[in-house]
C-alpha cells in the first residue's frame, strides 16, 4: 500500500468565496421550495439575489484570492486526465479546486446562470410572471419557461452528483471539502503553504456592484402596459 504523505492544515479558501459558497446553497435551496410549493413570490424575489451571487463569483474569480481565480483551477482536459491517472495510486491533495472539480464548478455556475436568465422570462400560465417577460413574445416565454423547468430538474441531478463526490471524497480519498470550506483551510502536503488573500472590502464592492447592475437593471425596466 502506498504511504499517505505526510500534511499539515494551511489557509485555502477566503471569506468571501465561502459566504459566496453557503449563501448560494441556502438561497438554491430556498428557490427549489419556493417553486414547489408556489410561493411565486419569495421565488421572483429570490432569483435576482442568486444572479448578483453569481455575477460577483464571475468577478471574484478574475479579480479574487488565487484559489478563486479561474485561472488558478480551471485547466484543460490534459491536466484532469493526469489527475485522474494520479489519483489511482493514491490521495492526491490540491491546494484550491482540483482539475477534475473545475468542471463541477464551471458545470454549475453555468447551470444556475441559465437558470437565472431563463427564470427572469419565466411564466407559470396562471398568477405570476418574471420581470421581464412582457418584453418577450408569448411563444419565447412559453419556450423558456420550459426550460426553466427542464433546468430545475437538472440542477436537482447534478446537486446529487455533488453530493455524492463530497462523500466519496470525504469516506474514500479523506479529503474533507465541507469542513474546508467551512473553516478556510485544509489538509495539504507538508511543504506547500497557505495562501495569501485579497482584502474582503474589494469582495464587498464587486458584490454591491452586482447587485446594484442586476436591481437597477431590473428597476429600469419599463412596466408592463396596462389593459
Amino acid at each position: 500500500m502506498d504511504r499517505m504523505p505526510d500534511t499539515h492544515r494551511v489557509k485555502v479558501w477566503d471569506l468571501p468565496t465561502r459566504l459566496f459558497h453557503w449563501l448560494l446553497v441556502g438561497l438554491v435551496a430556498a428557490l427549489c421550495l419556493s417553486g414547489l410549493t408556489g410561493r411565486q413570490g419569495l421565488h421572483l424575489l429570490l432569483g435576482p439575489m442568486v444572479l448578483s451571487l453569481l455575477l460577483f463569483r464571475l468577478a471574484w474569480g478574475i479579480v479574487g484570492s488565487r484559489t478563486s481565480r479561474f485561472s488558478d483551477f480551471v485547466k484543460g482536459p490534459r491536466a484532469a486526465l493526469a489527475y485522474l491517472a494520479a489519483a489511482r495510486h493514491g490521495a492526491v491533495r490540491s491546494i484550491g479546486h482540483n482539475p477534475l472539480g473545475a468542471y463541477s464548478v464551471l458545470a454549475l455556475l453555468g447551470l444556475l446562470l441559465a437558470q437565472s436568465a431563463t427564470g427572469l422570462f419565466a411564466s407559470d400560465d396562471i398568477f405570476s410572471q418574471g420581470p421581464l417577460a412582457h418584453l418577450v413574445s408569448s411563444g419565447t416565454v412559453t419556450t423558456l419557461s420550459k426550460l426553466h423547468r427542464l433546468g430545475f430538474r437538472l440542477l436537482l441531478a447534478f446537486v446529487g452528483l455533488h453530493l455524492a463526490a463530497v462523500a466519496f471524497y470525504r469516506f474514500v480519498k479523506h479529503d474533507d471539502l465541507i469542513g474546508a470550506m467551512i473553516t478556510g483551510r485544509k489538509s495539504v502536503p507538508a511543504g506547500i503553504d497557505g495562501i495569501r488573500f485579497r482584502n474582503p472590502l474589494l469582495a464587498l464592492a464587486v458584490l454591491a456592484a452586482c447587485t446594484a447592475l442586476v436591481w437597477g437593471t431590473l428597476a429600469a425596466v419599463p412596466p408592463p402596459a396596462a389593459f
